[in-house]
C-alpha cells in the first residue's frame, strides 16, 4: 500500500519533468527548422516529420506492445480524432504565415493554455480555482512581454489579418488536442497512443499536402535536410508527443500546456547560446513572470464541476 502511494505521488513529478524536457526540445525545433528553411515546403517537412517519427517508433511498438499494432476500428477512430486538431494546428500555421508576421503568431500562441483551460472546462468538467486563473493571466502576460521584447506599444500596433484568424483557430486546435489526449485515453500504453497519433497524423497531412510531397525532386534535396528532418522527427516530434501525452493524462491539459509560456524565453536563450544573438534585458521581467506562473500552475488543482454540470460538459 505504501509503495503504491509513493508511486502515485511520484507520477505528477515525473509528468512535470517530462514537460520541462519536452519544452526544451520544442525550443530546439525553431533553429533546426531555420537550417532547412526553403529547401522543402513547410507542409512537406511536417508530413515527413510525422511519417518518419512513426517509422522510427514502429520497431519499439512491435517489440514491446505488439498488440498495439492491431487496433480495432473504434480505437483507430479515437486516434484519428486525436491527431486531427494537432494536424489542424500545423495546417492553420501554414496558411497563417502567408499573410501574417512571426510576431503576431508568437503573440497569439500565448493563448494556448487559455484555450486548453476552456476546453478542459467543457469536455472534462475542470473548473480552475482562483490560483490557476491568476497563473494563466500571469503566464500570458509574461509570455507576451517576452514576445514584445518589453515594449507594450508593439501590441497596440497589432493589426488583425486573415492570417491571424487562421492562427487563432490553430491555437485553439492545439488547446483542444491537449484536452482530447486525456478525454480519449482508454488506458492503453502511452507509446501505443503516441504511435497511432503519428500514423493518423501523417495520413491527415498526406491528404492535405500529398500533391506537394509528390512534386518534390528528392534526388536534389541536400543530405543535411534529411539529417535535420531525422532530428526533428525523433526528438521534436516523437519524443515531445510522447512526453506531452503522458503529462496530459497525469496532471491534466491546462497544466501541461502552461509550459508553452516558456517557449519565447527558451528560443531567445538558444539563439544567444548558438549564435551569440543579444537577449534584450527588457525581456527578463517577462521570463520571471512565466516562471512564476508555471510554478503556480503546477501546484494549483482544478475543482470538478457539480455532477449535473459535469454531465452536461461530458456530453458537449
Amino acid at each position: 500500500m505504501r509503495r503504491e502511494t509513493e508511486v502515485a505521488m511520484n507520477e505528477p513529478r515525473k509528468a512535470h519533468a517530462a514537460m520541462v524536457v519536452s519544452t526544451l526540445l520544442v525550443a530546439t525545433s525553431f533553429p533546426a527548422v531555420s537550417m532547412v528553411a526553403g529547401a522543402l515546403h513547410s507542409a512537406v517537412l511536417t508530413t515527413l516529420r510525422f511519417a518518419l517519427a512513426a517509422l522510427l517508433f514502429l520497431p519499439w511498438i512491435a517489440a514491446r506492445h505488439p498488440g498495439g499494432l492491431r487496433p480495432d476500428r473504434r480505437a483507430l477512430a479515437r486516434y484519428a480524432a486525436l491527431s486531427a486538431p494537432l494536424v489542424g494546428f500545423f495546417v492553420a500555421m501554414f496558411e497563417a504565415l502567408r499573410t501574417t508576421t512571426p510576431l503576431n503568431t508568437a503573440a497569439i500562441f500565448t493563448l494556448v493554455p487559455l484555450f486548453a483551460a476552456g476546453f478542459a472546462f467543457l469536455l472534462l468538467g475542470e473548473r480552475p480555482d482562483a490560483r490557476r486563473g491568476a497563473a494563466l493571466a500571469l503566464g500570458t502576460a509574461g509570455a507576451l512581454w517576452v514576445v514584445l521584447r518589453g515594449a507594450p506599444s508593439r501590441l497596440f500596433a497589432f493589426e488583425f489579418a486573415v492570417g491571424d484568424a487562421w492562427f487563432l483557430a490553430g491555437t485553439a486546435s492545439l488547446g483542444l488536442y491537449a484536452v482530447l489526449v486525456k478525454r480519449l485515453h482508454r488506458g492503453e500504453p502511452q507509446a501505443v497512443m503516441t504511435f497511432w497519433t503519428l500514423v493518423t497524423g501523417a495520413a491527415w497531412l498526406l491528404a492535405f499536402a500529398g500533391h506537394r510531397v509528390a512534386d518534390v525532386d528528392w534526388a536534389q534535396v541536400p543530405p543535411r535536410v534529411f539529417a535535420v528532418t531525422a532530428y526533428l522527427a525523433a526528438f521534436t516530434t516523437l519524443a515531445t508527443f510522447f512526453l506531452t501525452q503522458y503529462a496530459a493524462t497525469v496532471v491534466g491539459p491546462t497544466r501541461t500546456m502552461a509550459y508553452t509560456y516558456w517557449n519565447p524565453a527558451l528560443v531567445a536563450a538558444l539563439a544567444w547560446a548558438t549564435s551569440g544573438a543579444r537577449v534584450d534585458a527588457a525581456v527578463w521581467p517577462g521570463v520571471a513572470l512565466t516562471a512564476l506562473a508555471t510554478l503556480a500552475m503546477r501546484d494549483a488543482s482544478p475543482r470538478p464541476l457539480p455532477n449535473a454540470a459535469r454531465g452536461a460538459s461530458a456530453r458537449a
